[in-house]
């Protein structure tokens, strides 16, 4: 087993889960790539080496079992365990979603990665995180799964969204369960939002960088042991659930 830290980063080949990964290379810390498509994978892992990081890829599809399993058993062989696991991979499948007119589909498309996708690789990575001596699971959410800003009258809380807002709201739910479960662990898992950020995601309308957007995922990854648990952040602190 290596000494070093090792991470996972789900939807890491571009954007805000790029950085994310970037960030944690910076740190010393070995990274794995997690992405579908491997020339993309590997062109990130590619340049996050260039850069001096430890990066190595790990074909991931967070909607497909034995992808995960795969990838878990990857992870397994290169490491021994798994310390931080970063769940960013995530869609919006695509505007409109006025809950009157949505394909019932594109729900479920959405909770199908943004939700089921958290828990089919969080279940797999989780023996591995519990050989780690502080492990940390960071689950990427969004400000509009906040139900209280999103009944505040006058607040900003972008396009309705019946599938990508509300796929949200059920993640950041989904983290307060695993949160109540391994409270008896030494397993820390929060919720986190990067803001509105230039993305592919969004077709690069966003008003901050990956870069920006990735901070609050590398200050929820390396908590201190004892560290909040089952809540949910931004860069300027709690955020109303």
């Amino acid at each position: 087993m290596t000494e070093k830290t090792i991470a996972l980063v789900t939807g890491a080949n571009k954007g805000i889960g790029y950085e994310i990964a970037a960030g944690l290379g910076a740190l010393g810390w070995s990274v794995g790539v997690g992405a579908r498509s491997e020339g993309p994978r590997e062109a990130a892992v590619e340049k996050l080496r260039a850069a001096g990081a430890d990066a190595f890829g790990v074909p991931l599809d967070v909607t497909d079992d034995a992808s995960v399993t795969a990838a878990a058993g990857l992870v397994e062989e290169r490491a021994g365990r798994l310390d931080v696991l970063v769940n960013n991979a995530g869609i919006t499948g695509g505007m409109p979603q006025e809950p009157t007119r949505v394909d019932l589909d594109t729900v479920r498309t959405v909770v199908e990665t943004n939700v089921i996708g958290v828990i089919r690789v969080t279940n797999a990575m989780l023996p591995l995180l519990r050989r780690s001596a502080s492990p940390r699971i960071v689950n990427m959410s969004s400000t509009v799964g906040s139900l209280t800003r999103q009944t505040t009258p006058g607040a900003q809380t972008g396009p309705i969204a019946v599938a990508y807002a509300t796929s949200k709201t059920f993640l950041n739910a989904v983290t307060v369960q695993y949160a109540k479960e391994l409270h008896d662990t030494d397993i820390l898992i929060n919720a986190g939002c990067p803001g509105f950020c230039a993305t592919d995601l969004n077709g690069f309308r966003g008003v901050r960088t990956p870069e920006q957007g990735a901070a609050i995922a590398l200050r929820l990854a390396t908590l201190p042991d004892g560290g909040p648990t089952g809540a949910f952040f931004d860069d300027d602190g709690p955020i109303p659930w």
